[in-house]
């Protein structure tokens, strides 16, 4: 099954294309098992256990196909608890503060990788898609005390920073390109050496690993940074 990467965003009118494909899938799981309609579990972090986000992304989602919502809204700090990944045909992470996000999903990394591995589908959402890197990066906005990104990016963090994450895919991610200026934070990882270079996702963007490749679909673009001798070189992947 295909990791789906989201950039963020809540546009309803590219939500089909964004997350059509990733119901597709958990509508195949969901028939293997015999369940109709597809039973997807929706983790979110967020401060006080807010729940606007999670009806955000049920939202969003019902808006490209039906499925069953099994929803678990959690404190920043609060442990996830295994039940939430439980017997479902697909997985959605979604946005919010990085490092919180790393923290709660990072002691279930190896049952995500086995259930994706197993046919479940993965979609993370901003925070979702960053922490499902190898080697993540979860925030920051400096390098050795220099800017490097606009600091309303910085997910709480001053110093730019990668840690392991999820391990779902093999290429470090960084979201809300165009609209946050996060691209520049990737460049800067590149160059300084933190990451083999990456790829940062437009919101109401969807860039779908699997099988064939790597596919872009939705309203925007992801931006290939690739290491070079004289520094990085960035290129497009169009929608």
């Amino acid at each position: 099954m295909s990791i789906h990467l989201v950039g963020g965003g809540a546009s309803p009118d590219p939500a089909p294309e964004v997350y059509g494909a990733f119901l597709i899938e958990a509508a195949a799981r969901a028939a293997s098992v015999g369940r109709d309609p597809a039973r997807i579990a929706i983790i979110t972090v967020r401060d006080g256990a807010d729940a606007t986000h999670s009806d955000t992304l049920v939202a969003l989602l019902s808006a490209a196909g039906e499925f069953d919502a099994h929803a678990t809204v959690i404190d920043h700090g609060d442990e996830l608890a295994p039940r939430a990944l439980a017997d479902v045909d697909g997985i959605v992470v979604g946005g919010g503060l990085t490092p919180a996000y790393l923290d709660a999903v990072m002691p279930h990394a190896l049952e995500l990788r086995r259930q994706v591995a197993d046919g479940v589908p993965y979609l993370g959402f901003s925070a979702g898609a960053m922490i499902a890197a190898d080697r993540a990066v979860i925030g920051g906005w400096q390098v050795g005390g220099v800017p490097v990104a606009p600091e309303d990016a910085s997910e709480d963090l001053d110093e730019l920073t990668v840690q392991q994450g999820v391990g779902l895919v093999d290429v470090s991610i960084d979201v809300h390109a165009a609209q946050w200026g996060t691209l520049s934070r990737l460049v800067a990882a590149a160059e300084a050496g933190l990451v083999d270079g990456g790829l940062a996702i437009d919101e109401d963007t969807v860039l779908v690993v699997g099988e064939g490749g790597l596919t872009v679909s939705g309203a925007g673009s992801v931006w290939r940074v690739i290491p070079a001798e004289s520094g990085v070189i960035v290129s497009t992947l169009g929608a």
